[in-house]
């Protein structure tokens, strides 16, 4: 999980989780079955886009409303790779590490990236480039500890890897 590279599907800022999953799926439990309904009223596309664009780029605050996993789980099933914004709601990045979802936090992001622009994201050297500008921006380095986790696919992974080593 070293270098992620694809296109973008880009969002403004403070996309709730009410649009990225509709409450009315709540009582769906079925990841696949969930994962039909990313963004269903906000970005109808969205299935079709995150085929070819699996990273989704967004400014301040993405994720916030209700601090729901079904979120994070129906975005991971439908394909996307990383998501890297300016800044989250607290429980859902949480959620994202947890769910062993690349959740990145990369200053001026959303100025600098475009939707269907080329990414690549370097997490041993924490860079992001847009091959499609040629620009290169500093992502905020996360923790070893939640880099362990994100590379064995979640906390329950990460949790069960050391069962009898701690």
């Amino acid at each position: 999980m070293k270098i992620i590279r694809g296109r973008v599907i880009k969002y403004p800022d403070s996309v709730d989780t009410d649009a990225i999953i509709p409450a009315r799926y709540l009582n769906i439990t079925d990841s696949r079955e969930l994962a039909k309904h990313v963004f269903e009223d906000y970005d109808p596309k969205f299935r079709l886009k995150v085929k070819t664009h699996p990273i989704i780029v967004a400014g301040g605050n993405f994720g916030c409303g209700s601090s729901r996993e079904h979120a994070v789980i129906a975005l991971k099933t439908a394909g996307v790779k990383a998501i890297v914004a300016e800044s989250y709601a607290r429980i859902f990045f949480r959620n994202s590490i947890n769910l062993g979802l690349p959740a990145l936090q990369v200053s001026g992001v959303s100025s600098k990236v475009s939707d269907g622009d080329e990414i690549s994201i370097d997490l041993e050297n924490w860079k992001l480039k847009n091959h499609n500008s040629g620009i290169t921006l500093e992502i905020k380095p996360l923790p070893s500890i939640i880099m362990g986790i994100l590379e064995s696919g979640g906390l329950e992974n990460y949790l069960k890897e050391r069962k009898g080593k701690w």
